[in-house]
């Protein structure tokens, strides 16, 4: 008797349990799992929104290799990715060096630096970037005060308009500054103090325990940038005008994807381009983690 007993009460347990993470459950279910599965069957259709799926089987993935603007749109994007993302990285992580000496404004510093990332991907900063860099904004207006004669718009010219997107995320660089300052108060002052002794200056104690010991944290920061650089969408969707423009220069992946789907109503088309952006992703990630062995540093 007191087993049954005892398997009743955690049939109970289970199913409050079960009902305390229902939202979580149901959201996940309507929001992540159900789109997901549709997308993947959109993908082998010719799907306008308006009227039913066709199942056209690959169709829509074969469509890619004579679409010039699928290509474009590739090149811009690993521009942008491969680009940014160092950038980005390096300046946090040296901004993260400094830091990592106490002061009393390192705080007030901290939060400055972070700023950007929290407002950096709104669409009021992004406004406000397209701005700066018109042939009228702050840019010019420095420039000129530097005696510089400068009126061109840097957003209008297809040779630097993908640039003023690649300079706003590097300026967004707060939130993986802040992880490498955790990681790097995380590394034993024993290591450094073992060093000074040996006679090792600052740069030989950089390149011999800083970077090393940082490493995990690198590769973590590298992987959810990565993703982020190849997802990139409201910078670039307010900064070109939503379409890419001039000459398709800022036509991110993400982009030409919204602009199938959503604005042309290949939905079909679109799912596809969406599921390729998956696989780019995915490929990129694995290449990391394949690689991670012969760079990241684990004590264990």
């Amino acid at each position: 008797m007191q087993g049954v007993y005892t398997g009743k009460r955690q049939v109970k347990e289970d199913i409050a349990g079960y009902l305390f993470i229902s939202p979580w459950l149901i959201g996940f279910f309507a929001f992540s799992v159900i789109p997901i599965t549709m997308s993947l069957y959109f993908s082998f259709t010719n799907y306008d929104i308006l009227g039913s799926p066709i199942f056209n089987g690959v169709a829509n993935f074969k469509r890619m290799w004579t679409d010039a603007r699928f290509w474009k749109s590739l090149r811009v994007t690993f521009t942008y990715a491969f680009i940014s993302v160092p950038s980005r990285l390096v300046f946090a992580f040296l901004i993260a060096v400094l830091f990592k000496r106490a002061s009393r404004m390192i705080r007030f510093y901290q939060a400055a630096y972070y700023l950007p990332s929290l407002v950096g991907g709104s669409i009021a900063v992004a406004v406000i970037w397209r701005r700066m860099f018109g042939s009228d904004g702050i840019i010019n207006i420095f420039l000129q005060f530097l005696g510089v004669n400068s009126t061109r718009s840097w957003i209008g010219n297809a040779g630097t308009a993908l640039w003023v997107i690649i300079i706003l995320a590097v300026w967004q660089f707060g939130s993986s500054m802040l992880i490498f300052l955790a990681g790097l108060r995380q590394i034993p002052k024993t290591y450094y103090e073992a060093a000074s002794i040996d006679g090792a200056g600052w740069v030989s104690q950089f390149f011999h325990i800083t970077l090393p010991q940082m490493t995990p944290i690198i590769f973590f920061n590298l992987i959810m940038q990565l993703i982020n650089g190849f997802t990139v969408f409201s910078q670039a969707f307010i900064i070109s005008g939503g379409g890419g423009e001039p000459q398709d220069s800022t036509l991110v992946y993400a982009l030409y994807l919204y602009l199938r789907a959503f604005a042309y109503n290949e939905m079909g088309y679109g799912s596809a381009l969406a599921w390729v952006l998956v696989l780019i992703i995915a490929v990129f990630t694995g290449l990391i983690f394949k690689t991670s062995d012969r760079w990241v540093y684990y004590e264990s």
